[in-house]
């Protein structure tokens, strides 16, 4: 018995009538056709673009009872440490179209495009000599998986048995409590560990975690310790997705080998460190930033990417709406003044601090930023990293700045009070400058100044211009599936086109829904009205409130503008705006 056989088509399309996917004229057309050119009836539906590859497999695996698994939600990741490699080999799995995920006790559960063929069950039984638990996906997710899994399992396979000797020169490295042995032995271990971790195997599995993670845009690689075993998983659009991880003896051989490219001391565990390196793959520079922390079970490990060819300052090419980017150039181009960019870590405030220093720099201004850390390099301007242990803070910093004959300053935070009156006396003293605070709107900006101890009478002339933002993750383009929200959903706004698009997931776009992100912000400019409440510690209610009345769209607003133009989704606009939407999900 096969899965495409007619009589089990014939049910499957009355499920799918029930399920509303299809109508009962689009499965008698599709009969037709069927007894017309011969084949399957899922094919003749998927030929007449009635459904999806997904929708049938989806459909078919409620009517079976069988779970349906896809690369969308990161199910199809075979287990790397079982071996599931030699249990079935790569030719049997192309053949057959069917993936091993991982084995428990003496039951081996595989993906299968088929898991009615009865004779392949029983020669998977025979081959792998475990009982066979069967879920089902789509050829196209088992194909793009095998090639996935059995093209980096060899790499992983190579690294796992070269790196037990690198394993005991790492017990080895495990210093005596007896002072007396303290010093020779762990002499002794570090050069070991060195020689092991630059080990051909390990280089190459530390080279193919970070290929991975460039090939799949990711922003950040963990590598977190934990008991028995170690995590890794890729921030991607700002999501965490878990990729199958090495074997737990490799976390050290990683942890030395990125250490030794990073050129910190890999001798110490107890304390945190930071380093980076640069790495070049195909006429592409990339900076990888690393940071490491001690855990309970070892070092947690992350590396941020930076892909310099990938980033691109454009102001126009943020997301913001043109009359808040109207605005937003008319105060950036001013001669003097305050302009603050708040919101969370991980919301592109430096980004967009980027962008506006691309766009305004000319060789007539001198520009000086002072940042923790210097995220990119921008050709023409001055910009100098800080470090605290030599006394080089942002508030020094600004100090000698204002000795450099400055005209546009920017300062990567604002954080205590003394870098917050230096900028606003530098501002109100004919300087331009930027900054960032962590707020969750714009109006918040001005009572975090005043929190922080800031005078209102220093605030009033100085400020200009204050922008919160959110990134929330662009829908793909090639998937993204249009739908009417409910009442509840939309927390009482009606959408002008009443409909809403959701993910759905597509090779182009790696089955997740999302490719890339999108900025939604709200921009606040300090006209005279509101530079007289802040005189008069009006409470920020009341200032929000004028904001609004004056022009200022929500984050919320600004966001579900992006979801009636099917640029991102409902769900990615309340997450991002939580708590300033009005409505709880």
């Amino acid at each position: 018995m096969t899965l495409f056989s007619k009589d089990r088509y014939s049910r499957l399309g009355d499920l799918m009538i029930q399920e509303g996917i299809i109508t009962k004229a689009q499965l008698e057309e599709a009969i037709a056709r069927q007894r017309k050119e011969g084949g399957r009836l899922g094919e003749a539906l998927l030929k007449l673009g009635m459904v999806s590859e997904e929708q049938i497999v989806i459909a078919l695996g409620k009517q079976l009872g069988i779970p349906y698994f896809s690369l969308g939600t990161g199910m199809l990741k075979p287990a790397i440490d079982q071996n599931l490699e030699e249990l079935i080999p790569v030719e049997t799995a192309r053949k057959n179209l069917i993936l091993p995920l991982w084995r428990t006790l003496g039951s081996l559960t595989v993906a299968m495009a088929d898991p009615l063929d009865l004779i392949l069950m029983d020669n998977l039984k025979k081959l792998t000599s475990c009982q066979i638990n069967p879920v089902i996906a789509t050829k196209s997710d088992i194909a793009r998986a095998i090639e996935e899994f059995y093209g980096k399992s060899s790499l992983f396979k190579e690294a796992v048995a070269a790196t037990y000797d690198v394993s005991d020169a790492i017990r080895e490295a495990n210093i005596s409590e007896s002072e007396g042995n303290r010093v020779s032995q762990s002499e002794l271990s570090l050069e070991k560990l060195i020689a092991r971790a630059e080990e051909a195997p390990v280089v190459k599995l530390v080279d193919l975690i970070i290929r991975q993670a460039i090939d799949e845009r990711a922003s950040d690689i963990h590598l977190e310790p934990f008991r028995d075993k170690i995590n890794l998983r890729y921030r991607i659009d700002g999501k965490l997705y878990e990729i199958p991880p090495p074997a737990p003896h490799l976390h050290l051989p990683i942890i030395s080998r990125i250490k030794i490219l990073s050129k910190l001391d890999i001798a110490e565990k107890r304390l945190p460190q930071d380093g980076s390196f640069t790495v070049k793959l195909e006429n592409r520079v990339i900076d990888l930033r690393v940071s490491t922390v001690p855990t309970i079970y070892g070092e947690k490990l992350v590396l941020r990417i930076l892909d310099k060819t990938a980033m691109v300052f454009n102001l126009s090419g943020m997301g913001f709406e043109s009359g808040q980017l109207e605005k937003i150039r008319e105060w950036i181009k001013m001669p003097y003044g305050l302009v603050l960019l708040t919101g969370p870590t991980g919301s592109g405030k430096t980004t967009t601090l980027y962008s506006i220093l691309s766009e305004i720099k000319d060789p007539s201004k001198n520009i000086l930023t002072i940042e923790d850390p210097v995220e990119d390099h921008i050709e023409g301007i001055n910009q100098v990293q800080i470090k605290p242990d030599i006394g080089l803070t942002f508030a020094a910093a600004l100090r000698s700045f204002l000795r450099q004959d400055p005209d546009i300053m920017l300062v990567g935070e604002i954080r205590d009070l003394e870098t917050a009156e230096i900028c606003i006396r530098s501002a109100l003293t004919g300087h331009l400058v930027f900054s960032t605070l962590h707020t969750n709107d714009a109006p918040s900006a001005i009572n975090r100044l005043l929190d922080i101890g800031v005078k209102p009478y220093l605030i009033t002339p100085s400020l200009n211009l204050v922008v919160a933002q959110r990134l929330v993750r662009r829908l793909c383009p090639e998937c993204k599936e249009a739908y009417e929200p409910t009442k509840e959903q939309l927390g009482g706004i009606t959408l002008k086109t009443g409909l809403s698009y959701k993910p759905r997931g597509c090779p182009k776009c790696n089955h997740i829904g999302y490719s890339g992100r999108v900025c939604i912000a709200e921009v606040m400019v300090i006209n005279n009205e509101l530079r007289q409440m802040i005189t008069d510690h009006v409470s920020y209610e009341k200032i929000r409130k004028t904001a609004h009345d004056l022009g200022m769209q929500s984050l919320y607003a600004i966001g579900l503008k992006k979801v009636e133009a099917g640029i991102t989704s409902l769900q990615e606009v309340l997450s991002a705006t939580l708590g300033l939407s009005g409505i709880n999900i």
